[in-house]
């Protein structure tokens, strides 16, 4: 038996390091093997679009702690405030964006709302043309949006709508896509690139944890479940992954492997 499975897992990493040099010739470069673990000489601005107050911490959360322990500035910008009625067991928005600055504060990170209402997104014109100017006066380096195939409609909405604001803004910042809880919400998430977050797990896990009307038990140990599974196809202990999306400029990840 455990032999079969190290045969599994070495099938499984060639086939991934594969279907990643493809993904490298398509973006024309190195998809797994990126640069980036020295701090540049300019300062970046990094912008992770979430549907939600969670969702950045969840999927980008060590790669955010990777940035800000270089000095970089990070802006975990949220569709909406998480607020949900109480008579269907949610949190007040109070709540939700008391437990969002106390995540950012951990992550040591700014905290942003694009304005929209849970479980209600709203993609049109005006929409659109609002998201895009968020993103324009912020004048990132990077967005990490959600991946267009997930369950919830916020997270394909704040996925749209990054995409189209990174076509509107000329292609100009460096664009990729991350996961949540792999296969419960994000869907068909071929990895082009990885982070290495074996060092920062622990300021992912604790604000995580910040929303705790989130039930943080049950969330992080699916979301963990992928991190361990990336280090694997990575060769670490725990990763994010992420696809870079096609035709964006090269913008090195920290912590690149």
């Amino acid at each position: 038996m455990a032999v079969a499975w190290e045969t599994s897992v070495r099938r499984r990493d060639v086939l991934v390091r594969t279907g990643t040099t493809v993904a490298a010739l398509a973006v024309g470069g190195p998809a797994v093997k990126a640069a980036g673990n020295e701090e540049s000489a300019r300062k970046l601005k990094i912008i992770v679009a979430g549907g939600h107050p969670g969702d950045p911490e969840y999927g980008c959360g060590g790669t955010v702690a990777r940035y800000t322990s270089l000095g970089q500035q990070v802006v975990l910008l949220y569709l909406n405030n998480g607020e949900w009625p109480a008579s269907q067991g949610g949190a007040p928005a109070a709540t939700r964006m008391a437990e969002a600055s106390k995540a950012c504060e951990i992550l040591k990170a700014r905290p942003a709302y694009a304005g929209q209402f849970n479980g209600h997104a709203v993609l049109d014109i005006p929409h659109f043309d609002d998201f895009r100017r968020v993103l324009e006066a912020e004048h990132p380096d990077v967005v990490f949006t959600q991946w267009p195939i997930d369950h919830h409609r916020d997270h394909r909405a704040t996925s749209a709508l990054a995409f189209d604001a990174w076509l509107q803004m000329g292609k100009k910042f460096a664009l990729y896509y991350y996961e949540v809880s792999d296969g419960e919400d994000t869907l068909q998430f071929s990895p082009t690139h990885y982070v290495d977050i074996t060092a920062t797990e622990a300021t992912k896990r604790a604000a995580c944890y910040a929303h705790a009307s989130q039930t943080p038990d049950r969330y992080y140990a699916l979301q963990d479940q992928v991190a361990k599974f990336r280090g694997i196809e990575a060769g670490c202990e725990r990763a994010e992954a992420f696809i870079l999306q096609v035709q964006s400029p090269r913008q090195p990840l920290p912590g690149g492997v």
